[in-house]
């Protein structure tokens, strides 16, 4: 059995979606709400890829993404955000997401990054 998939959104209603939208690809998940919230998950079972917002309360996407690469340099994080990819291109930090989703995305958008990364 594959490692699950972390998704991290302080909007439940978008990671709920998200997970359902996993599970049509047989893609067990765990839902985080905040950053902290990530990388306490992430201390505590391998994940196969990590899902994030980039705009959440007390912890960016970005900086939970530096956070995860210091750490556990070999997991893939894909951004999603309502914002364009110019905006996450010109951010502050060094590590950079694996993949990219823009909103609203498709169920064929999660399928190729899944295709892609796992």
């Amino acid at each position: 059995m594959s490692k699950p998939i972390l998704i991290v959104d302080d909007n439940p209603n978008m990671s709920s979606l998200l997970s359902d939208m996993l599970d049509v690809f047989d893609y067990k998940s765990v839902r985080a709400a905040d950053g902290q919230q990530a990388l306490e998950a992430l201390e505590k079972q391998p994940f196969s890829l990590v899902i994030t917002d980039l705009r959440m309360p007390n912890m960016t996407g970005l900086e939970l993404i530096e956070k995860i690469k210091e750490k556990h340099p070999k997991i893939p994080v894909v951004l999603i955000s309502g914002y364009s990819v110019n905006e996450i291109e010109n951010g502050n930090g060094t590590a950079k997401p694996d993949g990219f989703l823009a909103k609203p995305f498709m169920m064929s958008d999660i399928e190729k990054l899944l295709n892609s990364l796992l």
